[in-house]
């Protein structure tokens, strides 16, 4: 192993999570998608901060809207993050880049369907 490693894997790490972060939320650290793997902590040494994957593929909450208005999103489009939406997972390219839909959300609607987190 060198010296400089930090992890081996990459793309497990703990991240600064929005105050009640839960276990399976997405949520974006600056411009790092992640999804949680634990609660977000509020006390010990990892105050603000949760484990989170920034690489796998999650069934999440995604509606069919874009900067535009309502928008079908369909396998393999770009999924953004938008912290004033709810859900937050969504077409608008205001928002963080998140990952990639890997399944369909009618026009307007609202689905839980996987999405492959990072890019």
């Amino acid at each position: 192993m060198a010296k400089n490693e930090v992890f081996k894997q990459g793309k497990w790490l703990a991240l600064v999570a929005p105050v009640g972060t839960l276990s399976g939320d997405p949520f974006v650290d600056g411009q790092i998608p992640a999804v949680a793997q634990a609660d977000r902590e509020t006390a010990g040494p990892f105050t603000g901060k949760c484990s989170a994957d920034t690489g796998g593929v999650y069934n999440l909450s995604v509606k069919g809207i874009d900067g535009g208005g309502n928008s079908a999103v369909a396998e393999g489009d770009i999924i953004y993050y938008v912290i004033g939406d709810t859900p937050k997972l969504s077409k608008k390219a205001t928002g963080v880049r998140f990952g990639y839909a890997l399944g369909a959300v009618t026009s307007g609607a609202t689905a839980t369907i996987p999405v492959k987190v990072g890019y």
